[in-house]
């Protein structure tokens, strides 16, 4: 048994030192392992095509540059400046100048004194709510879980709103957007419901403000430059008459609002999330008397921003004429 091993690992010693004898030592792509007692482990018993060996001398391979994409290089970067500096010097004249501190600004405007300076509390009553059918949601089914806060209860398995507070959140969005007009603040009326588009546009026409009823592309905030060919200002204020664009679906303008940092203000019904809104308004959206109820109120809302702004003006002009005719 011992010879038959022996002769076998003899054989094998005999493959071995044959095949060794017979592989390259070093690569000619590599020269500085020649002589080296291991030289032979680092390479392949198989000797390299020229390709190999043109590939493994130049293993990164550049293009050479020529003086002609120098140049053109230089110029489309001072084509890209040029362009950079222009953008730049358009955003400058929709920067305000000399912008006192904003403590200044409300120790001085009269907006900021009185919680309720536009009065909207006396604008419509808990009854009136009631009458316009804001209490009714959708089916309990539906009911979003961030809505829990504003239920009353359910009757014949529909959603009962509690309308105190949505009467609280209805007064501050009233006041909110009472102050954004009272700055002369751009507001945009937004809604997909087909029976209330052309309510929607009409209210926006008699306060003189925008509208956007139509189907929503989300690049008309977040890319108006190209969009529109210009610097464009985007709304300071976007009222939503429904925070839906189908049954399911979120308006895609409520994100591009979120993501452009514009305020918000939204009837927010049942089936509805009211985190991703500024100013909430918990009530329903889809009857039309709430939905003529809601334009009512925001028109009135805005008509008085507008009233103090002139209000104050012509306070602020006939001071300026006596002080010019005493001196």
């Amino acid at each position: 048994m011992s010879a038959i091993m022996a002769s076998r690992s003899s054989t094998l010693k005999g493959l071995v030192r044959s095949v060794l004898q017979s592989a390259p030592r070093y690569s000619s792509s590599c020269r500085s392992c020649v002589g080296s007692p291991g030289a032979w482990r680092k390479f392949s018993v198989y000797a390299p095509s020229q390709q190999v060996r043109n590939f493994a001398s130049n293993p990164n391979p550049v293009r050479k540059v020529k003086r002609s994409d120098i140049l053109t290089g230089d110029v489309l970067r001072d084509v890209e400046v040029e362009a950079n500096e222009k953008v730049q010097q358009k955003k400058q004249l929709f920067v305000a100048q000399n912008v006192a501190p904003i403590e200044e600004v409300i120790d001085s405007d009269p907006a900021f004194q009185s919680p309720d300076f536009f009065q909207v509390h006396n604008l419509f009553t808990v009854r009136e709510l009631f009458d316009a059918r804001v209490h009714l949601g959708h089916k309990v089914g539906s009911l979003h879980p961030n809505m829990m806060d504003f239920v009353f209860g359910s009757r014949f398995d529909s959603v009962i709103f509690d309308l105190d507070k949505t009467a609280f959140h209805l007064r501050q969005a009233l006041n909110f957007t009472a102050h954004i007009a009272y700055r002369k603040g751009i507001i945009m009326f937004v809604t997909r419901s087909p029976h209330a588009i052309n309510l929607v546009e009409q209210t926006a026409i008699e306060c003189g403000e925008y509208a956007h009823c139509r189907e929503w592309h989300t690049h008309i905030m977040t890319n108006s430059e190209n969009k529109f060919g210009g610097i464009t200002r985007l709304p300071d204020l976007v009222i939503f008459l429904s925070t839906l664009d189908s049954v399911l679906a979120v308006h895609r303008a409520v994100h591009d609002a979120n993501k452009m940092l514009i305020p918000t203000v939204a009837i927010v019904d049942s089936n509805s999330d009211p985190n991703l809104i500024t100013y909430p308004v918990p009530g329903n959206d889809d009857t039309l008397c709430a939905v003529q109820f809601y334009c009512k109120m925001f028109k009135e809302a805005i008509l008085r921003g507008k009233q103090k702004r002139r209000n104050m003006e012509d306070q602020l002009q006939n001071k300026q004429q006596i002080e010019n005719s005493e001196s």
